[in-house]
């Protein structure tokens, strides 16, 4: 009986296969990216601190708000949402903020973070990347408790991002 079940059990799964396995590897694409799960966006020798630190004082004499991306190039909803907002549909995005790009590598793997400046400044024990902070003039966080949930980046939707931003 164990033995019957556990074949029909495989069967069921190995016919699944080909239905998950095309859904694996149907990429998701930006119209005008080549390649949207790559980017330079996160420049590894950019100082952080005096970029952020720019931004903020930008958005002061600009009355806009600064859009902190801590993520890294190597980390693939990092590099969709850098990807993203350079799109044409995302100018609007552009216009609203003064936009970081925060490499911080990815500190919640062990010895693969960098940069802990940045996250710490602003309280942030980061969970994953990318992590997304919208801040004041001030430098006060107006998204903590939405900003760790960007790591997803890459399965949301355009919409749903554009919309985040824009609200």
């Amino acid at each position: 009986m164990i033995r019957r079940t556990a074949l029909l059990l495989a069967a069921s799964l190995a016919a699944l296969t080909p239905v998950f396995a095309a859904h694996a590897s149907a990429e998701r694409t930006i119209a005008g990216v080549t390649e949207p799960y790559k980017t330079e966006a996160f420049d590894p020798d950019t100082d952080n601190l005096a970029a952020i630190n720019a931004a903020l004082a930008a958005a002061a004499q600009s009355g806009k708000r600064v859009l902190l991306i801590m993520g890294t190039n190597t980390c693939h909803d990092s590099a969709w949402l850098a990807n993203l907002i350079a799109t044409d549909r995302f100018a609007p995005v552009r216009a609203r903020y003064e936009i970081v790009f925060a490499d911080i590598g990815m500190p919640h793997v062990d010895g693969m973070g960098r940069n802990p400046e940045v996250p710490g400044r602003f309280g942030f024990r980061i969970k994953g990347t990318p992590t997304v902070a919208i801040l004041d003039a001030n430098g006060t966080v107006l998204n903590r408790k939405t900003a760790p949930k960007w790591r997803n980046a890459a399965s949301r939707s355009d919409d749903d991002i554009y919309d985040e931003l824009m609200g």
